[in-house]
């Protein structure tokens, strides 16, 4: 940054809430240490609930150690990649901090991943041991063949259930495939042998905030998924920056109780449900299918205090009949990234709760927390992704060359430096080069600063519509969907238009037993966006097509778009 740029002065600190600081003394301590320090500290705190089994910090502690012995038994050495193919499990957690304790690196892999992706994952990473779900490992040992594992532990949903549950579940579970049969093959193994065959006692290595934790593999939306390299002072750091943002006087260490929704093979949730609540000594309540159903029932059960979730997630909910059967007041906070959150969706689960609701924003690169809107104190600007979080600083710089600061209110790419940056993406050094200039962090999104320092995210640079010339963000076109009582998601897109260049047409799912018409849709937008963004062509859905998060996939939605017009052209 030189000369004469808004972004020089930092005019978000004005906007932090009053306990939080623009630099933190970080103290270098990694997540296994983390852990352990915890557990010392919170001994009989539970730590994880899955469906009423509770695991105390203690006995975490230890399960993490056992593992861990075992994987230095598999041969697993410094540096070494382990992959896991879970859902947010009591095992997913045991194994992650496993991993990081022998510095070896943790491979978190999606299970809805076909054999293809995940192949491609296994190989790209090197990794040598896979910790899978009894559903899965079949399939896993299948694929094994064609990879470097060598090793495979399998769990199963019923491995931690309490009583009556436990006893219940073998005798239903393979019926509603919630179980499998594990075929016989030679280094396979059960989870629960595993931890009762090996000591408390794994071997101390030494790591250091340099050292690569994980590899994160993105999407992949934009072809082969890249592995996004995490060091271990990336997630620390990361967790530092979370617990200086929210309020240790209203968020309190060891007595909050985290809703574990957001699945942890994603780095959202990751740091945000998990790493932040063990950093925390909070009690965190494991929900591996985060759908509106579970999620209330969770609330009703455990009464959760703090909620990192997805707009979709807070839609589902509000939306869903239990929600009148469940009383959720006790949340004290809220946490929403990964997409925009409607206006809407804020002020209805804000009146239902009580709670303060904060909009963020993130992406794999940056662990992925970078931008949050301040909690308990400064002020809050909906549809904002708030300001730049302690220790980030962040330009918006023009979208032909990235070199030049955009004035305030004018859109350009967001570039961001920080602590929490990654050290660059395995085996891609030019696509480490593209992302990683001079420093900065390059998102490809499209954002705008104003005055406050606050930021808004107007949408992903090829996302952009460009009508006769003008152009248009879709999310634009999406809040205002959002403002129609009927609709419950909406997603526009450009397509192709032979006068104009591209034409807008918005994909709705509308709230259960509702009707509607695309005319009465358009003429609703008519008084609310300017006549070249109107939508051409409505098409209602029963769904629309996400991610493991819960973020709309738009660019599956313009491809298949487009392969739909292609063949009806040929």
């Amino acid at each position: 940054m030189t000369g004469d740029t808004p972004y020089l002065t930092k005019p978000w600190l004005k906007s932090y809430a009053p306990f939080a600081r623009e630099h933190i003394d970080y103290e270098e301590v990694c997540l296994p240490e983390i852990l352990d320090r915890t557990a010392a500290e919170f001994p009989n705190t539970p730590a994880l609930v899955f469906q009423g089994y509770t695991v105390r910090y203690r006995e975490l502690k230890d399960m993490v150690d056992r593992f861990a012995t075992c994987l230095v038994d598999f041969g697993v050495r410094k540096g070494d990649a382990v992959a896991i193919l879970l859902p947010n499990l009591i095992p997913c957690v045991v194994a992650y901090y496993a991993i990081l304790k022998l510095g070896a690196v943790a491979v978190m892999n999606n299970p809805l991943y076909t054999d293809t992706e995940l192949d491609h994952q296994f190989n790209d990473s090197g990794s040598k041991v896979l910790v899978c779900l009894d559903l899965l490992a079949n399939r896993m040992i299948d694929l094994r063949p064609k990879t470097q594992i060598r090793q495979i532990v399998y769990t199963s949903i019923g491995d931690y259930l309490p009583f009556p549950k436990n006893l219940l579940f073998p005798l239903v579970a393979k019926k509603k495939k919630m179980a499998a049969d594990v075929k016989s093959a030679p280094d396979v193994y059960k989870w629960k042998d595993c931890l009762a065959a090996h000591s408390p006692a794994p071997p101390a290595v030494k790591i250091t905030f340099d050292d690569v934790a994980q590899y994160q593999y993105t999407g992949g939306t934009t072809g082969v998924s890249k592995g996004v390299q995490l060091t271990h002072g990336n997630l620390s750091k990361q967790v530092q920056q979370l617990n200086e943002w929210f309020p240790n006087d209203v968020l309190k260490r060891g007595d909050e109780i985290v809703l574990g929704a957001l699945p942890f093979f994603h780095v959202f949730g990751l740091s945000t449900a998990m790493n932040l609540a063990v950093y925390m000594g909070w009690t965190d309540v494991l929900i591996p299918r985060p759908q509106p159903e579970p999620l209330l029932e969770a609330i009703r059960k455990f009464r959760p205090t703090f909620a990192p979730l997805v707009p979709t997630m807070y839609i589902g909910m509000l939306n869903h009949p239990d929600l009148q059967k469940t009383d959720v007041t006790c949340m004290k906070g809220a946490f929403s990234g990964s997409a925009p959150l409607p206006v809407e969706v804020i002020n209805e689960f804000e009146a239902k709760t009580g709670a303060i609701i904060v909009e963020g924003y993130g992406l794999t690169e940056t662990t992925p927390v970078t931008h949050v809107n301040p909690f308990g104190g400064g002020v809050r600007k909906v549809g904002s992704i708030g300001v730049p979080i302690s220790d980030t600083i962040c330009r918006i710089v023009d979208l032909e060359e990235g070199t030049r600061d955009m004035p305030v209110g004018e859109p350009g790419e967001l570039i961001i430096q920080g602590p929490q940056v990654m050290k660059g993406y395995r085996n891609m050094p030019d696509e480490t080069a593209n992302t990683i200039r001079n420093g900065w962090c390059f998102t490809g999104d499209i954002a705008t600063m104003d005055d406050d320092g606050y930021f808004y995210i107007v949408d992903r640079k090829k996302d952009m519509i460009i009508s006769g010339g003008f152009n248009i963000y879709p999310r634009d076109i999406d809040e205002i969907f959002y403002e129609h009582p009927k609709v419950q998601e909406a997603c526009a897109i450009g397509i192709p238009d032979p006068k104009r260049g591209e034409n807008v047409k918005v994909f709705v799912v509308l709230k259960a037993g509702e009707t509607a018409t695309q005319e009465e849709m358009i003429e609703f937008c008519k008084t609310k966006l300017a006549p070249y963004k109107l939508p051409s062509e409505i098409e209602f859905r029963e769904e629309l097509p996400k991610s493991n998060v819960g973020k709309i996939l738009r660019k599956e939605l313009r491809q298949e778009e487009l392969e739909k017009r292609k063949s009806a052209g040929s």
